[in-house]
């Protein structure tokens, strides 16, 4: 079976419409909105195309009208660019942002899968990069194979145990020093973590075209041209191993899908 599994799209169209990866399934780990300027796309194909999609921080506070007040950094952008999310949303698709669930669980590929945006401790808000205490400590009572998981726009594929926790990065707004959009794809029992150029000056195009504050637009544009996010967020060091595949021991049974899907 082969899965594709993204995360934190951010409203950015130009990315999001460029992944043509054929697959049986695909997966939304949450945060279609916010920062990108054009989200209702983003979130009509979420809607179109993924069977399987857990709800963000950015999905929560958009759906719940949370007002950000950050001066600084990427909470500056948020709130800014959450102003505009409510103004291109309409009422309907800020109700399929709220209805979304935390947490998703299925089974695949004779393997049980855990889907959640941050942890499973913390579904929207907790940080974890590829740190195997970490990443232990919270699985300890989790029954599950697999955990795809989100947030902090940085890609790892992490074994903990006999489990293997895997996020895919970001398709709008990476953060590990490469601008290209990333996603990850399953396929009996190895995944993959992939980056692709997209056409990011349409993106930047919005931006400039936009009635966020000049400041903000600077900024804004430097997270998506350097992939780097701000400093704020910039100084997590990422994984080396974080963009290589890994596979599940090779007893591990996989069936079949009848259907097939592309984007």
């Amino acid at each position: 079976m082969r899965i594709l599994i993204l995360a934190d799209v951010h409203g950015n169209w130009a990315a999001l419409r460029s992944i043509q990866e054929p697959h049986d399934l695909c997966v939304c780990l949450g945060d279609i909105v916010d920062y990108g300027l054009n989200p209702a796309p983003c979130v009509d194909w979420v809607r179109e195309h993924c069977p399987i999609a857990v709800r963000g921080n950015h999905d929560h506070a958009a759906a719940q009208r949370v007002i950000t007040n950050g001066r600084t950094g990427l909470k500056y952008l948020s709130g800014l660019t959450r102003q505009i999310t409510w103004e291109k949303l309409n009422r309907e698709q800020l109700r399929f942002l709220g209805s979304l669930p935390t947490m998703c669980w299925a089974t695949l590929d004779h393997r049980r899968f855990l889907f959640v945006h941050a942890t499973p401790s913390d579904p929207l808000d907790e940080y974890l990069h590829a740190d195997p205490e970490g990443w232990a400590q919270r699985l300890e009572r989790v029954e599950a194979d697999v955990i795809c998981v989100g947030h902090t726009h940085i890609p790892f594929v992490l074994p903990v145990g006999n489990k293997l926790v895997i996020n895919p990065g970001s398709v709008g707004q990476p953060r590990d020093g490469d601008p290209r959009l990333a996603y990850a794809v399953w396929q009996d029992g190895h995944v993959e973590i992939k980056r692709l150029e997209y056409p990011m000056e349409e993106t930047i195009a919005e931006i400039e075209a936009s009635s966020l504050p000049e400041l903000a637009k600077r900024l804004s544009i430097e997270t998506f041209r350097t992939g780097a996010g701000l400093a704020t967020v910039s100084a997590h060091p990422t994984n080396d191993n974080g963009a290589k595949g890994r596979t599940l021991p090779a007893d591990t049974p996989t069936v079949a899908v009848s259907t097939n899907g592309s984007v």
